[in-house]
């Protein structure tokens, strides 16, 4: 897995209650990548899809149902 797939795994997610407008820059954008990932994986479980992903530098297709169970869950 990726360096950013690993942070991305061990972090909890923020809620929109939360006051982010404290965070650095940098820490809202990957805040919001973190929360478009998971709505992707959500959307993409729901149809059934599959999506791609690099895991220990290899390139896999994985089902997004299997993806979003590994994914922390949002607040």
């Amino acid at each position: 897995m990726t360096k950013f797939g690993q942070e991305y795994m061990q972090t909890i997610m923020v809620t929109d209650k939360d006051d982010i407008t404290t965070l650095p820059f940098a820490e809202r954008v990957r805040l919001g990548v973190q929360k478009a990932l998971r709505k992707l994986a959500e959307e993409s479980a729901l149809k059934g899809e599959s999506l791609v992903v690099k895991i220990d530098g290899e390139v896999k297709e994985v089902p997004a149902k299997d993806l979003l169970a590994n994914m922390p869950k949002a607040k």
